[in-house]
């Protein structure tokens, strides 16, 4: 069977498990399982759907890095909570690597983020545990960066897991790098989203979307992209140009074919486009454990924990489905 690497963005992912999961699902405690769940239930899926032999869930160690705030201090700033976290969050648990539980150092600095969903993503990281499933994070990245670093480093195939546009600037179909874009509320639907289907959407070259979204910014993310480009003036501009180290060139010519009202904006806008770029990017160079053991199992590694936990928290056939899947997996 050949390699083929599945990277999960797991925050994406439990948000729309929850969501798009019945709030009734709990344990026999009163414990709200449908997360857990609706994550097993989806990994089970991905399992069936696209043979991988290797999997990480990764991991938002630090959903708001101080270098990408020390660049843009509007980063994510709206999204952080009034309360303070608990300042003993700050260093427990900041480090997740190879199948060890994840912390939750940052879940408290979300703003709206649910309790009955807040308290499922340590027992999450705990079945992934139970059943084998490599849980990485790493202190002052954001999940999407351990994503585009493994992504980068893999000689095989690799498919993306997330509900997240920014990953789409990962795509290369020279490499076999997809994304599977759950774009729905919930996690049943996924899209395969390769160069083609960038550029049928958003009118730009296929491995553009960075510059893309750098130039037009993200509100939900707090990037103010430059001042008066929108989506269509984006597109045209990287589709024109190519590059925004071509477009800054562009602005900076007035014999160039650059509209004089967007020449000014691109003008306008320099401070910012000397430092998003870097925000926006993924990065590829974060410090990932050398001995780290991405290989998806046939069997869980902790067969009688894995038991007693699907026992405690009434998960049922979730867990079935995801044994069941791994056997099969292995077997073809």
């Amino acid at each position: 069977m050949p390699e083929r690497l599945l990277l999960l963005d797991t925050a994406s992912l439990y948000y729309r498990a929850f969501y798009g999961m019945p709030d009734t699902m709990r344990a026999p405690d009163g414990t709200p399982v449908n997360a857990i769940r609706g994550m097993l239930d989806f990994v089970s899926r991905l399992v069936r759907d696209h043979e991988p032999t290797r999997l990480v869930a990764c991991m938002d160690a630090d959903w708001r890095p101080s270098w990408r705030v020390e660049l843009i201090p509007s980063y994510k700033a709206h999204r952080v909570a009034v309360e303070e976290a608990d300042e003993t969050l700050e260093d427990e648990g900041s480090n997740v690597q190879g199948r060890v539980a994840v912390g939750e150092r940052g879940v408290d600095l979300v703003a709206e983020m649910p309790d009955d969903l807040s308290i499922q993503i340590p027992l999450i990281v705990e079945a992934f545990s139970h059943i084998g499933i490599t849980t990485l994070g790493v202190a002052d990245y954001e999940a999407d960066d351990v994503i585009g670093t493994l992504a980068h480093r893999s000689t095989c195939a690799v498919g993306i897991v997330t509900g997240d546009r920014d990953l789409f600037q990962l795509i290369d179909d020279r490499l076999d790098r997809r994304v599977f874009y759950t774009a729905a509320r919930g996690v049943s639907q996924v899209e395969v989203v390769n160069e083609q289907w960038v550029a049928d959407k958003y009118g730009i070259p296929g491995r553009s979307y960075a510059d893309f979204a750098t130039l037009r910014g993200d509100a939900s993310d707090g990037l103010p992209g430059v001042r008066g480009i929108g989506d269509k003036t984006a597109a045209m501009l990287v589709s024109t140009f190519g590059s925004l180290e071509s477009i800054i060139a562009a602005a900076h010519d007035e014999s160039s074919d650059l509209p004089a009202s967007v020449r000014k904006k691109i003008l306008a806008g320099l401070d910012y486009l000397a430092v998003a770029p870097k925000v926006v990017a993924v990065a590829r160079d974060v410090p990932i454990p050398a001995d780290l053991d991405d290989t998806l199992p046939r069997l869980p590694v902790s067969a009688d924990a894995l038991e007693e936990m699907s026992q405690r928290l009434a998960l049922g056939r979730s867990v079935d489905r995801l044994l069941e899947a791994l056997v099969l997996n292995s077997a073809g």
